[in-house]
């Protein structure tokens, strides 16, 4: 595990974004675990989660041209990123859509800079995968191309067909998906801190159970 990963984990659950407990997910699961990015919501939690988003595309060495953000979550996602890659390595474009089209004005159903380029999509999660196809239907449209997809978390759980949700991604529009953190992060860390000791045996039997 990087020292990034490990840093991002700790914050995670300093600011109640990563919980142990018994939590049920929409697939009907019983998860050991919890994790809500929407629970990032102050202007300095905001600032440290765009850090980490940036650090994870550098640590990666990849080409961007535009970062983007589809609506609703992925909007403070690639403002608060694009400000970070700009202070730590160099200034990169961004955009997001709009749900509804303007009538007025510039109108369009997207804001910020034109998509060229290596476009990469920014979201919190992958669950079902809807944010992401259509994100790369707006890209794709704009005769971009969809570069990847980065993530703050990578639950890596089989989805019906045996692959998870994010292998469904990248197997079907042949794109990386990079995760800030996998579950397989979360384990690390938990192995080495005590006070979690307890967290352990039922996690590891939840990715025994529906791990990828």
């Amino acid at each position: 595990m990087l020292e990034y990963q490990n840093q991002f984990i700790h914050y995670a659950l300093d600011c109640g974004v990563l919980k142990f407990g018994e939590f049920q997910l929409k697939s009907g699961r019983i998860s050991p675990y919890f994790f809500n990015t929407g629970l990032f919501n102050t202007g300095a939690q905001l600032d440290k989660l765009g850090q980490f988003y940036a650090q994870a595309l550098i640590n990666a060495q990849v080409e961007i041209d535009v970062l983007y953000g589809p609506a609703y979550k992925g909007i403070p996602l690639v403002s608060t990123t694009s400000i970070a890659y700009s202070r730590l390595h160099r200034d990169i474009p961004f955009a997001f859509n709009r749900k509804e089209a303007k009538d007025h004005g510039e109108g369009g159903m997207l804001v910020g800079a034109p998509l060229q380029g290596k476009v990469w999509i920014l979201d919190d999660v992958i669950t079902a995968g809807t944010s992401v196809r259509e994100s790369v239907e707006i890209i794709r449209a704009a005769n971009a191309t969809v570069a990847g997809v980065v993530i703050a978390l990578d639950r890596q759980e089989k989805g019906q067909n045996q692959l998870s949700a994010v292998q469904e991604v990248s197997q079907q529009f042949g794109i990386p998906v990079i995760a800030i953190i996998s579950l397989a992060e979360i384990i690390e860390f938990i192995e080495h801190d005590s006070h979690f000791a307890d967290k352990l045996p039922v996690i590891r039997a939840y990715r025994q159970q529906y791990g990828i």
